[in-house]
């Protein structure tokens, strides 16, 4: 079973309509009507790391699960967690300014890439072995 690796998808999902949840409050805070996706820059920046992390969810989750099944589902939690926190970095620097966003960026991606990556080798070598 893969217990742990099911845990950090919830929480990966929490976070993400914890993103939505913020968005609606900058809807509020800056005046940015719906349909409007832009406006106040402030908002903007808000609404970029919730699609942003919508984005990346098609990656980020497949890689995830392809680890854990074929490698190992504590190391594929581990990365998620990492993930996860890349993801809240990024939220934290670009709510503040666009220039501040790359160390969340640069967390997640690495964390995205090693579960990829692991997971690609794994199946690889495996078909390889027989």
């Amino acid at each position: 079973m893969y217990h742990l690796t099911a845990l950090v998808t919830c929480l990966a999902l929490a976070f993400y309509f914890y993103l939505s949840i913020e968005v609606s409050k900058a809807r509020a805070r800056f005046g940015v009507k719906l349909p409007a996706i832009s406006g106040h820059p402030d908002f903007e920046r808000v609404f970029r790391v919730h699609m942003n992390t919508l984005e990346w969810m098609p990656i980020f989750l497949p890689s995830l699960w392809l680890f854990a099944i074929y490698v190992s589902d504590p190391y594929a939690a581990m990365l998620g967690l990492v993930w996860i926190g890349g993801r809240a970095l990024y939220l934290t620097g670009y709510s503040q300014a666009a220039e501040k966003r790359g160390r969340g960026f640069a967390v997640q991606f690495v964390a995205a890439a090693i579960l990829w990556a692991g997971a690609l080798g794994t199946i690889v070598w495996r078909l390889v072995q027989g």
